[in-house]
């Protein structure tokens, strides 16, 4: 290792990042400062909390240790899928691609790269909470437990090296146009279905293993024995399964440890090691790879000759997409919202973001209706309803709240085309909402069928998301014009910030749900008017959302005009942002 080359290196990114935070003002030194001692904070009290704990484990059978490192182990995985789902790209600290052409050993900072793209909440907390948990049990119980803290790291170190190889695998798949929408979006269901399963076992599949409500004290007494006889023969299937998989190998060698048998421990350790190892090595030669072009990436592509297609049967000529009319929409705000609506559908990070939100509010969502459907009001359903649709426009967040972030350079071609600056916005938010109405709509549907929900509370529910779309895209508008900020190419993750405009955006988005809150006041009003001793809630809670969706569409309407003026005046600013490539 060269470590003149490394410090130069490990300078230079540092002289970069004070370079953005001294560019951001006091504001981001401030919010940097914060953030690293809460960082500190969360990292210490995981620590305290475990070396603590371990002591009350000073007599416990070694069953018990099996299981509270099962409960680590299990937790770490679940968090880190949680937080594959919300970022399955690679982001890289220091870009490979610009230190190609220079003598420096791109080995080490392939290392510095996949150390840096860790630094992440679920490893701030669960490994200090290992380590200290380890230390902990080798004072209470044995200096032996001392060899926990290298299992436990060989099993982090192999968790984190294969998601890096997964990771740079993705961004070679993305840079192949025909097969990364397939794939990506596959993955990105896996690891969903994956990160469910035991919501989906304890809220669905136990459910179906309790005691009917007018069950006698002898048939509870005959279904508690039988399903504790049930759950030690799952636990020893797990005990089995511990021995093929290596992540449960910490746990079984924790069992090994408290036994006084080291061996074990010993081999699990070296068995992650040497996969992490191997699965590390696979991320650097993939990574070699895609930057010299012989991965199938975009050098690869320019760099074969290809062959010329031969001439096939002449097209059907038809209407295309981008051609189409969109009726009571001016000509202009339809272009530009078919046009924006084509980008998104063909981003693979787009798609992964709406599918992931959906699938994740289907499992968690559908277990938590499942379990308490049958014990729900009826003068609750309206209201279960009206949150999904209240939960679909927060889903649109990300996407109202920066419609220009996304198009970097090609925002150049809005402000250069004579189009009216209102229509730029009213085709954004058709864009925007279509996509998101398309998905609320098909959690409304299963959440009424699941419910049972009267036609009319359905009816009145499709108000409600019209009105919640609308003010969304009141409020995304101007924080759009406001607050823009680029968005990198191939995810949704922003570039660096200045702090002050970052606290605006995190406080602004906080706030966003309280601006689509008034979609609750037509339920509430047919509630609390029939418990008055007024006509049913159904017909009141109808008669309020068409009454809210035509004062919301009146609103938007009406701000549409000093919206577009107020982005005719900042478009150079806008420009300025979403074009420069923060370093």
């Amino acid at each position: 290792m060269n470590w003149d080359q490394l410090k130069s290196v490990l300078w230079l990114r540092w002289r970069l990042t004070r370079n953005q935070w001294r560019r951001g003002g006091g504001i981001g030194a401030i919010l940097a400062a914060i953030l690293v001692v809460g960082v500190c904070v969360m990292a210490l009290g995981s620590f305290v909390g475990a070396f603590a704990g371990a002591f009350a484990m000073r007599a416990v059978r070694p069953q018990v240790v099996n299981t509270v490192w099962f409960v680590l182990t299990g937790g770490f995985l679940l968090f880190w899928l949680l937080s594959l789902i919300q970022d399955l790209q690679r982001s890289e600290s220091i870009d490979l691609q610009r230190l190609m052409h220079l003598p420096v050993a791109l080995g080490q900072i392939f290392v510095v790269n996949y150390v840096a793209s860790h630094l992440s909440v679920t490893i701030v907390i669960m490994v200090p909470a290992m380590m200290g948990m380890a230390l902990g049990l080798a004072i209470a119980r044995s200096p032996v437990m001392l060899l926990l803290i290298p299992l436990a790291l060989s099993m982090v170190f192999m968790i984190t090296a294969w998601t890096y190889c997964l990771r740079g695998w993705l961004a070679t798949l993305m840079s192949n146009p025909r097969r990364r929408r397939a794939i990506i979006m596959g993955i990105t269901a896996t690891v969903i279905v994956i990160a469910q399963a035991p919501n989906l076992y304890f809220n669905v599949i136990q459910r179906s293993e309790r005691p009917p409500a007018g069950a006698s004290v002898e048939e509870r007494a005959r279904l508690r024995d039988a399903r504790s006889a049930a759950r030690q023969k799952q636990f020893d299937k797990l005990k089995s399964a511990q021995v093929v998989a290596p992540p449960l190998w910490v746990p079984a060698g924790a069992q090994a440890l408290a036994e006084g048998r080291v061996l074990p421990a010993l081999f699990g350790a070296f068995g992650c090691f040497a996969i992490g190892a191997f699965g590390l090595q696979r991320a650097y030669r993939g990574t070699l790879r895609f930057y010299q072009g012989e991965s199938g990436g975009k050098a690869a592509a320019r760099a074969a000759s290809p062959k010329p297609a031969p001439a096939g049967p002449p097209a059907k000529v038809g209407s295309l997409f981008l051609e189409r009319q969109l009726p009571w929409v001016p000509e202009q705000a339809a272009a530009l919202a078919l046009a924006t609506c084509r980008s998104m559908l063909r981003a693979p990070e787009v798609k992964m973001q709406f599918a992931s939100s959906f699938v994740v509010t289907l499992l968690v969502g559908g277990s938590l209706l499942f379990r308490a459907a049958s014990r729900m009001p009826e003068g609750a359903k309206p209201f279960v309803a009206t949150a999904v649709v209240v939960f679909s426009l927060f889903l649109l967040v990300q996407f109202l709240g920066n419609q220009f972030g996304p198009d970097r350079d090609g925002f150049r071609a809005l402000i250069l085309s004579p189009a009216e600056r209102q229509f730029i916005l009213l085709g954004k938010n058709l864009a925007c909402l279509s996509l998101g109405a398309m998905s609320a709509m098909a959690l409304l549907v299963i959440v009424s069928v699941f419910l049972h929900l009267p036609p009319i509370v359905f009816l009145a529910t499709i108000f409600q998301l019209v009105a919640g779309l609308l003010l969304a895209a009141l409020g995304g508008n101007l924080l759009s014009i406001l607050l823009p900020y680029r968005i990198q190419a191939g995810s949704m993750k922003p570039t660096k910030m200045p702090g002050l405009a970052m606290l605006m955006m995190v406080f602004c988005q906080l706030m966003f749900p309280l601006g689509t809150s008034p979609v609750f006041l037509a339920p509430l009003i047919g509630f609390l008017w029939q418990r008055a001793g007024g006509p049913p809630a159904m017909f009141v809670n109808l008669l309020g959302s068409m009454v809210l969706a035509g004062v919301a569409a009146f609103a938007y309407w009406k701000t549409l005009g000093p919206l577009g003026r107020l982005l005719h005046r900042r478009e150079t600013r806008i420009l300025g942002v979403v074009t420069v490539d923060v370093d």
